[in-house]
């Protein structure tokens, strides 16, 4: 018995357009029945509420890093919409402020310099080990991707004291002298490491999940056109993933950058952080807080720009998968 093959009538061009108008009408119906379902008056209240506690801290914040000594010492910030009065001197104290060897200034560059291949590094490794996970087939890889889970519940704080050690005076088993020490001591490196080092594990772990939802048909079908892994990997893998290696990326960053703990043990001289130097002048200058108010807003400054510049990746990496069709 032979299938019955649709067959394309002739349509005119009324007809056409009306036929369109009316799939138009539907799926803007469909939107609005989605909208109303996911959305009320009362969720949209409470998420204003919650939206406007949230920035009032960081509004009153950024109002004080301006005002003078004087009135941030005796006035709360909300007397400038009746007593305005701005100055830049604060960022150019504080900028200034600092030990012997570093400024907050010359922090906040190093920063940059410590977070941003912090950042990448684990990306490129953690994409390559997914997708090495996903599919290629290798002898123990389901029990190589339990350690790699498992990784994620050793503690930090655990793992800092034999990494310096193995920084400082590298392996030794039984007396023979697996490699030496890196001697990265005011270096960049140490830090490079760590950090790449404590995100692997979570890292893998996200993209594995992510790049195993990719329609094995399309794999299939670039693996029969000839592509090896490498063309597979870039030209199919790399893009379809693009939306998750953003919101790690966007975790990864924040976290290097407001990372203190690690600072502390590896990044010393003149390659600490800001946070290192912040946590400094606070001590330094716990009463002046007309400084201190102009060094948190610097601090959070980058955060907010790559969040806002990453966002629309960010909020496609979250909803990725929640929905089908």
């Amino acid at each position: 018995m032979s299938a019955v093959q649709p067959i394309d009538l002739p349509v005119d061009a009324a007809t056409e357009r009306q036929l369109k108008r009316g799939a138009r009408a539907e799926t803007e119906t469909a939107v609005k029945r989605t909208k109303k379902r996911l959305t009320s008056r009362g969720a949209t209240i409470a998420a204003l509420i919650i939206a406007i506690l949230w920035t009032t801290p960081t509004f009153g914040l950024f109002i004080s890093s301006f005002r003078p000594k004087e009135q941030v010492a005796t006035t709360g910030w909300w007397t400038v919409f009746w007593n305005p009065g701005f100055t830049l001197d604060n960022y150019a104290a504080v900028l200034e402020a600092g030990n012997t060897q570093l400024t907050l200034a010359g922090a906040f560059f190093n920063s940059i310099a410590i977070t941003v291949p912090a950042t990448v590094f684990p990306l490129v490794i953690a994409s390559l080990a997914a997708y090495a996970f996903a599919w290629i087939d290798f002898k123990g890889k389901n029990w190589m991707f339990i350690g790699v889970f498992a990784l994620q519940i050793v503690p930090l704080q655990m793992a800092l004291v034999p990494l310096l050690s193995l920084f400082s005076r590298g392996l030794n088993i039984g007396g023979v002298q697996i490699f030496d020490g890196l001697n990265a001591g005011g270096s960049y490196a140490q830090v490079w490491i760590a950090h790449t080092i404590f995100a692997l594990p979570l890292a893998i772990f996200l993209l594995h999940n992510f790049v195993s939802e990719i329609p094995r048909e399309l794999i299939e079908a670039a693996r029969v056109d000839g592509a090896g892994h490498g063309q597979i990997f870039f030209r199919i893998v790399l893009p379809l993933t693009m939306p998750a290696i953003a919101s790690f990326a966007i975790f990864q960053f924040l976290w290097v950058w407001n990372d203190l703990l690690v600072a502390l043990v590896f990044a010393d001289g003149r390659v600490a952080p800001m946070t290192k130097l912040l946590a400094e002048i606070t001590g330094k200058y716990g009463q002046e807080w007309h400084l201190l108010t102009a060094g948190a807003f610097v601090s959070i400054l980058v955060p907010l720009i790559v969040f806002f510049a990453l966002q629309r990746f960010f909020v496609r990496g979250l909803l990725a998968g929640s929905t089908k069709g």
